[in-house]
């Protein structure tokens, strides 16, 4: 909020964004560090830091930190070794990212619908699209809310040949029956781009739940070749020896991100602090307005990664996004349908209906959220959404 004089006229309010990345630590301190001690480049000592923690909250038998989390979900396409016809089940509402890494790899996408409670996958709708092609499934666990992960192991119960990839770029540190997001298929995607709920500019990580992916991950991460295996003293030399890429994060935003790893109960807590505030000054007016505000199993505890609303429908969706942008508040929709894409109708296998997805992205509102909004702002925001609802 923007202070003023007495006397003097009032500026302006300022403009909330809809995002806002925050300083929580050692930051800098580990960034300068990172730069005096030598080593900037990727597989350095932060990173490594970095992947002793994730291993630890997640259970991972490997953490591969990344550019971003596109890249590690390129490198588990690449570790599923896709052939002609394979196929993978993506719902159609998530980022681009969630199927274009399988489609460049050479399978072709099968979209699926999402249930309208968590928005999540829906699994009765995948139990349909199951056939013999279908080589993975990417479950993506929005806004930090687990997916039906009981329906979704359900439905593969008789296929353990299709390998889960969660799309955990929203859940850190979230669970589903006690259990921590990012442990619950063979692959495991994290992002830590600058809208997540832990940051460093750009970054990702991809976790190995089966050790037996460990080695050959380890080969496509060092562009190709056996550099560990050289390094543990397992070959003399290391040469190329399979496909890969430049997959690693610089250690100097490893360091950056691990100073935001280390404040963990302090950006959670204030997230949910920010999650609460919104949850109870909305839910006197949901009913009266028509507006659903997200809703979270009790089975499952959430990573805090946004808040938004359901409207009514389109029509007052942009209404609302509209006046308060005007108001000078950044509110946000989200993702577009991939199915009706021109990109997803590309790369898809065959046509699917996801009726939910359409009426979802229609709907949806995110609103402004990140570490250090006040109490003030969030009232603002509130206040501003009502306002737009009423016009």
């Amino acid at each position: 909020m923007t202070d003023f004089m007495p006397g003097q006229p009032q500026l302006a309010q300022q403009i909330i964004r809809f995002n806002q990345p925050s300083l929580e630590g050692r930051e800098l301190e580990h960034m300068r560090a990172a730069v005096e001690g030598g080593h900037t480049s990727s597989s350095g000592p932060y990173a490594a830091r970095v992947a002793e923690l994730l291993r630890d909250e997640t259970g991972a038998h490997d953490v591969l930190l990344t550019t971003s989390c596109t890249a590690a979900l390129e490198m588990a396409a690449m570790l599923l070794d896709f052939q002609p016809g394979d196929t993978v089940v993506v719902p159609s509402f998530t980022f681009t990212s969630s199927a274009l890494a399988f489609a460049r790899e050479g399978a072709r996408i099968i979209f699926c619908d999402i249930e309208p409670t968590t928005l999540g996958i829906d699994t009765n709708h995948l139990a349909t699209l199951l056939d013999d092609s279908v080589r993975a499934v990417v479950p993506v666990h929005y806004a930090g809310v687990a997916c039906d992960m009981e329906g979704l192991y359900r439905a593969l119960a008789e296929r353990p040949d299709v390998a889960i990839v969660e799309d955990n770029a929203h859940g850190l540190y979230g669970r589903w029956r006690g259990r921590p997001l990012g442990s619950l298929g063979r692959f495991a995607t994290l992002s830590f781009h600058e809208t997540k709920n832990f940051v460093c500019g750009e970054g990702g990580a991809l976790l190995l739940n089966d050790e037996r992916d460990i080695d050959r991950a380890h080969v496509l991460y060092d562009k190709g070749t056996n550099r560990r295996a050289f390094f543990l003293g397992q070959v003399d030399k290391y040469s190329w020896m399979d496909t890969g890429s430049s997959f690693g994060l610089a250690d100097t935003l490893a360091a950056y991100l691990y100073a935001q790893l280390e404040r963990r109960d302090t950006i959670l807590g204030k997230r949910r602090a920010v999650w609460e505030r919104y949850f109870r000054l909305l839910q006197p007016h949901a009913d009266r307005h028509g507006f659903r505000l997200p809703v979270v199993p009790s089975d499952r505890a959430q990573a805090y990664h946004m808040f938004y609303v359901l409207l009514p429908d389109a029509e007052a969706r942009n209404r609302v996004l509209e006046h308060m942008r005007a108001s000078g508040v950044q509110p946000t929709f989200h993702y577009v349908p991939l199915h009706s894409s021109q990109g997803g109708r590309m790369v898809a296998a065959k046509p699917t209906s996801c009726p939910v997805t359409d009426d979802i992205s229609g709907r949806l509102l995110r609103l402004p959220f990140y570490n250090n909004l006040d109490d003030g702002d969030a009232e603002r925001v509130v206040t501003t959404f009502l306002a737009g609802l009423a016009r």
